[in-house]
């Protein structure tokens, strides 16, 4: 049995099942990182942002040095084909990418005329929200400055997944990382948000971490509620008092956290609305499968 669960991928112009092979050693992307990413759900029928998902891999691309080979509303078309694949309503993770098989002549940056595109679908279900604990991490994210931070990337995850991994062997199950100034940034895989006194707040975009697409749908969302959303500067500290802390991402969406270090929370309302909104939102026929 493959380690790896169904899985459908659209590369060099076909359809392809299960893990086909896409790089060799002399490609750019397998030595020099020069991969970006985009991820996003099929879930309960439908696809939610899945346009946004797909502008900001060609952004990414773009960024890298890359040459975007697929429209927006391209990708959102094959995304659709390829869902037709599973089982109705089975639960996938969507991941368009783009990589340079070049170099250029210096050696080190890609050759954009060289890049390649796929777009790879599996079965990933969806987690139940269960409560997570995050250890406030000894790693920080890099600036703008020291690395793509204004791109989604695999070449930054080795240290989100150190940050992880460090956190797991204490015990915990995801990490609270902090940015080169010590504001709270994210979690090790996903945007953070605290209520305090019925006012939720999550770290203001500063360059250190992506903008979540879930994130934004989110604020709006509880903003249209009538909740007040700001976007600050946060210390560990207004975490550790916070009333409720929840997280946002394309994984698993709206998910609670019930400790930070020895701090212990309980899942609140405003997680559950958050949720809740969140959900009616995607499944409400509008980005049907």
């Amino acid at each position: 049995m493959p380690w790896y669960s169904q899985t459908w991928t659209f590369l060099d112009g076909r359809w392809q099942e299960g893990n086909p092979p896409m790089m060799g050693p002399r490609t750019h992307a397998a030595w020099l990182a020069s991969s970006v990413f985009d991820g996003a759900r099929v879930f309960e029928n439908a696809m939610p942002d899945m346009d946004r998902h797909a502008a900001r891999v060609n952004q990414s691309a773009t960024k890298m040095g890359l040459k975007p080979l697929i429209a927006d509303a391209e990708i959102v078309a094959l995304v659709r084909q390829g869902a037709q694949k599973f089982k109705t309503g089975t639960p996938l993770y969507v991941k368009p990418m783009y990589w340079a098989e070049a170099e250029g002549v210096d050696g080190i940056t890609p050759d954009p005329d060289s890049t390649r595109f796929c777009l790879c679908l599996f079965e990933a279900a969806m987690p139940e929200p269960k409560a997570g604990a995050l250890a406030v991490s000894r790693f920080r994210r890099p600036t703008l400055e020291t690395a793509p931070t204004d791109i989604k990337t695999g070449a930054l995850y080795p240290n989100n997944a150190r940050a992880i991994r460090d956190a797991q062997q204490r015990g915990f199950t995801n990490a609270l990382v902090l940015d080169m100034l010590g504001n709270v940034a994210e979690t090790a895989s996903s945007n953070i948000f605290m209520v305090k006194d019925g006012v939720v707040c999550t770290p203001t975009p500063t360059g250190a971490f992506l903008n979540g697409i879930t994130r934004q749908r989110v604020i709006e969302l509880l903003r249209k509620d009538g909740l007040e959303v700001r976007e600050v500067s946060l210390k560990v500290d207004d975490f550790l008092a916070a009333d409720e802390v929840f997280t946002s991402g394309n994984y698993s969406k709206v998910m609670p956290i019930g400790r930070i270090e020895d701090v212990n929370l309980q899942p609140g309302p405003v997680f559950q609305k958050a949720r809740a909104l969140y959900w009616a939102y995607a499944t409400s026929g509008a980005f049907a499968v």
